[in-house]
């Protein structure tokens, strides 16, 4: 069992996972690297042209042609994490445009990007076809004309030692890819990190946009939440308490007669009433659990695993205290998704993790269940990221058919 309460993987498998990450990395680097080399070829062609004065007409579109292959790689390199921004088209008038410096840095990610990842690239598919041509050879090594039957790296073969021998030089194939390939696509996408970001007034722009869209998050999930409330008090306690008063008025009239049901009436009045308490009880927890306020989050969450049907381990490391705003979203967030793994994931276990690393308290919910959790269909996931962003937080869900099922939820804490 690792520290963050996951069961640990084995090193060989998480390096196996990360080289074939790498490689798909890699592969699809190749693709924007030709795109960029084509740009790199029009654009010499087009300062060419320039010194007769024809280029003149070409340059505005081809800085065009430029921007949608860097914006290319801005998508892939954001399925990755972290996000690449775009700036957005470039000025429309030549001159303004390349004194732009968004488009400066296209032009020289341009320069790097196409043929240095076209080598990576290169290299990595080479380095995986040779690891499939030598592991496989004592298969195949006899149906070739003997000139051909060699290993990768040149040698002859002659017999079946010499073929088993090539063997071990896919494996050792093997172990090579999985070392360098991470560090290949690290390098790969080092240009397009480090050129292509958008400046800080796009950034301040996203910031602005992104505060205008919690705000309004953070009004429908209040209003929803009054919404809940006011059900839960309709339907419930209300309901009890008219049965309670229609429960002692029959009670009173029974009494009145000198019937001998009185007490039997009494009785289940009482009982409306315990029912009533429980359920107005109920809505209160909903609002803030006092169990945050008696106890840490820890020990509040632990209590809330305790009741899961699911087997449920709590792993967190929360220095202090936090606002009861970020511990209520929590123990929410974490009660939604247990009770989702109750109803829907058919699990057998569930870990959940919270760490606070800097300012912000960082929670992962995994369960080995089935996996296909989507947020539409009444799940409550929806319900989760609306709350987790009306905070400012982050959601995410990773739940590929089969399993597992990982919730990622990010709240900022440093308040």
């Amino acid at each position: 069992m690792s520290a963050d309460g996951e069961p640990r993987p084995r090193p060989w498998t998480a390096r196996a996972r990360a080289a074939l990450d790498a490689l798909e990395h890699l592969v699809g680097g190749i693709g924007t690297a030709v795109l960029a080399l084509v740009a790199l070829v029009g654009v010499c062609v087009v300062a060419v042209l320039c010194l007769v004065g024809v280029g003149l007409v070409l340059a505005r579109p081809m800085l065009s042609f430029v921007h949608a292959v860097a914006d290319r790689e801005r998508i892939r390199l954001t399925a990755w994490k972290p996000d690449v921004i775009s700036p957005g088209p470039g000025p429309a008038r030549l001159g303004a445009a390349l004194r732009d410096r968004a488009t400066q840095r296209e032009l020289l990610w341009v320069l790097v990007h196409g043929p240095a990842s076209f080598t990576l690239g290169f290299v990595a598919l080479t380095m995986v076809l040779n690891t499939v041509r030598d592991g496989l050879f004592p298969l195949y090594w006899y149906l070739l004309p003997p000139d051909d039957a060699t290993a990768s790296l040149g040698w002859p073969v002659h017999n079946l030692v010499g073929a088993f021998s090539v063997s071990l030089l896919g494996v050792a194939w093997v172990f090579l890819s999985v070392a360098l390939l991470p560090a290949m696509a690290r390098l790969q996408a080092l240009a397009g990190r480090r050129l292509l970001p958008a400046g800080s007034d796009a950034d301040v722009a996203l910031r602005i946009a992104h505060l205008t869209a919690t705000r309004a998050a953070a009004l429908d999930a209040h209003s929803i939440e009054l919404r809940r409330i006011e059900r839960a008090l309709h339907d419930g306690t209300q309901n009890r308490l008219v049965a309670v008063n229609v429960l002692v008025g029959a009670a009173r009239r029974a009494a009145a007669r000198g019937s001998a049901d009185v007490d039997e009436i009494l009785g289940r009045a009482q009982d409306a009433t315990e029912a009533a308490l429980a359920e107005l009880r109920a809505v209160v927890r909903s609002i803030l659990p006092p169990v945050l306020a008696d106890r840490s989050l820890a020990d509040a969450l632990t209590a809330l695993a305790a009741g899961c049907p699911v087997p449920c381990t709590i792993d967190a490391e929360l220095p202090g205290r936090y606002a009861a705003s970020v511990e209520a979203s929590v123990y929410f967030v974490v009660a939604e998704a247990l009770t989702n793994v109750a109803k829907h994931s058919g699990a057998r276990s569930v870990h959940v993790v919270l760490r606070r690393h800097e300012d912000m308290l960082h929670v992962r919910i995994t369960d080995d269940g089935h996996g296909g959790a989507v947020e539409t269909g009444g799940s409550g996931l929806g319900g989760i990221r609306r709350r987790v962003e009306a905070l400012d937080g982050t959601f995410s869900l990773v739940s590929p058919a089969g399993g597992p099922t990982t919730l990622t939820v990010s709240l900022p804490c440093g308040l």
